[in-house]
């Protein structure tokens, strides 16, 4: 056990990320230790081309500028979906590996933080019986899928039609005048996207992998990099028989010749009880468009989010994109014509955008809506392996393809895939995770370890206090991610492993207690108590 570690808590020190086992492990690599296998990008796809190579047996470290999931893997939908609109677009191939990692995810690997979400589609006037039809179709198909891809009919149930009042049930901010019913689906939603990164990059480290966050590599070659701690401003280069690139959106910035057409998903942040408290995610048509749906996402932290628009970016690509007020706009509109209930700019407490990293095939006549969500693995003159791409859901595959591609270019002695069976930190079957002791909210964020922070609320009351009075997270939560996930700043805290910033008119609040959690952590204070 950590000597910090709070009182109660299982044996965590593989998979705890500390401040201190970062400055170990970067001090090991300035020695000159060289790795199997440096990955650049800590998102979804550079954690999980981190746990592969750990798990195949190679020496790995990981590094990021700034911190686990701080760029495109954070401003997701939170879902994990079965790859339905890739199936109407024709990308058969796509859509099968979209539902075989769905499975993987919500029945192996992560079953505490994916669980099964229904999403009503409601027959307004503006969908007409063709569409209709086609749309129903369409979830048949997707259920052939589910089927194809092995997920139990327990995991995701079946789709069906909905009456006009089994719909209005669901939802009853749906306005009612010549809506005639609705189409039931399922599909799998993350309890947090972050969390996802958190626990891929604690599982990775379990399993021997340096995972070195607010650490940026300036220059990449083919058998390592020059990076810079942004903690200290130290520069070191780090030695390793293979290089990959999981950058996103900022790839084409370390290596050469990588064309991307980056685009832009916007998100509105509503209170959910604006909504009259959904216990259906929507899918809204979009006028004019045919297998477009806005999506309305109810989260369990009373905030709802509306997406998910797809526009070009225009210019540099910036580390934290904002919103643009016509994207905002555009989502209220859509919203409006299936609403009873009025939601205006005034009612947006918050909005996010993220960035896709869609390799630019000179194919989508300006739409980057057309463009394919097909990862590519790319790999430089110099022998530096570069993944773009694909989708969150489809992380674990993107970086089984990347691991393969640098293990085959640099001959590395490493064995078979085995992260479709790896479960991650806090993971165990949904009949276990059912009967834990602690409050369910915990377990969806933290599965098989939620009742080590839970008793750690009960030993210490006042750590089990909200840190606002708008947002859920506990003192106790900023704590154990210092202890334990690697957050290192207080925007680490608030904006990654618990997203209170996303929304909140307490800033300052959590402000002070997330600055109160990392000076009790170097003060090397037990969460709670005078000291260690």
């Amino acid at each position: 056990m950590n000597a910090t570690a709070p009182t109660g808590s299982p044996a965590l020190t593989g998979s705890s990320l500390t401040a201190l086992r970062r400055d170990r492990e970067l001090a090991e690599l300035a020695d000159g230790a060289r790795v199997d296998v440096l990955v650049v990008g800590l998102g979804a796809t550079g954690a999980g081309v981190a746990l592969d190579a750990a798990t195949r047996g190679l020496s790995v470290a990981a590094v990021d500028a700034h911190d686990l999931a701080f760029g495109t893997s954070r401003w997701s939908s939170k879902l994990i979906h079965g790859g339905l609109r890739y199936l109407a677009s024709g990308q058969l191939d796509v859509a099968h590996e979209s539902a075989v990692e769905r499975g993987v995810l919500m029945e192996r690997t992560a079953p505490h933080l994916v669980h099964a979400q229904p999403f009503v589609l409601p027959l307004t006037p503006l969908v007409s019986r063709r569409q209709a039809a086609l749309t129903r179709a369409g979830l048949l198909a997707g259920d052939l899928l589910r089927a194809s891809a092995r997920t139990s009919r327990t995991t995701l149930p079946a789709p069906r039609a909905l009456t006009a009042v089994e719909t209005r049930h669901l939802a009853p901010s749906l306005r009612a005048t010549g809506l005639r019913g609705g189409l039931l689906s399922w599909d799998g939603q993350l309890s947090d996207d972050a969390r996802l990164v958190t626990a891929v990059a604690r599982t990775a480290a379990a399993h021997g992998a340096r995972v070195l966050t607010h650490t940026r590599a300036l220059s990449l070659t083919g058998d390592g990099a020059l990076v810079r701690d942004e903690t200290t401003g130290r520069e070191l280069r780090i030695h390793a028989r293979a290089v990959v690139n999981a950058t996103g959106v900022w790839a084409g910035g370390l290596v050469g010749d990588i064309r991307l057409r980056p685009s832009r998903g916007t998100h509105l942040v509503l209170r959910s009880a604006d909504l009259g408290h959904l216990t259906a995610g929507l899918h809204i048509p979009i006028p004019g468009e045919s297998n477009r749906f806005a999506l309305v996402l109810p989260q369990h932290d009373g905030r709802t989010y509306v997406g998910l628009t797809d526009e070009p970016l225009d210019g540099d690509v910036p580390d934290v994109p904002e919103a643009p007020e016509t994207d905002i706009g555009f989502l209220l509109d859509v919203l409006g014509t299936a609403l009873e209930t009025s939601i205006d700019r005034g009612d947006v407490i918050g909005a996010f955008a993220g960035l896709r990293p869609l390799l630019d095939t000179a194919q989508a006549d300006g739409r980057t809506a057309d463009i394919s969500r097909k990862h590519a693995v790319l790999t430089s003159p110099d022998g530096v392996t570069t993944i773009v791409g694909g989708k969150l859901t489809t992380y674990r595959r993107m970086a089984q393809d990347a691991l393969d591609q640098a293990v085959a270019t640099h001959g590395l002695p490493a064995g078979a895939c085995r992260t479709a069976s790896v479960p991650l930190v806090g993971a165990t079957h949904p009949r276990r995770l059912a009967h834990l002791d602690a409050p369910q909210r915990l377990v969806q964020r933290y599965g098989t370890e939620a009742p080590a922070l839970h008793a750690l609320m009960r030993q210490h009351p006042h750590l089990a206090q909200p840190v606002t009075p708008d947002h859920p997270t506990t003192v106790a939560e900023l704590h154990w991610a210092v202890h334990h996930e690697g957050a290192l700043t207080t925007s680490d805290l608030l904006d990654r492993r618990t997203r209170i910033n996303l929304g909140t008119d307490h800033r300052d609040a959590a402000e002070r207690a997330a600055e109160e959690a990392l000076a009790a952590h170097a003060a090397g204070a037990v969460p709670g108590g005078p000291g260690a």
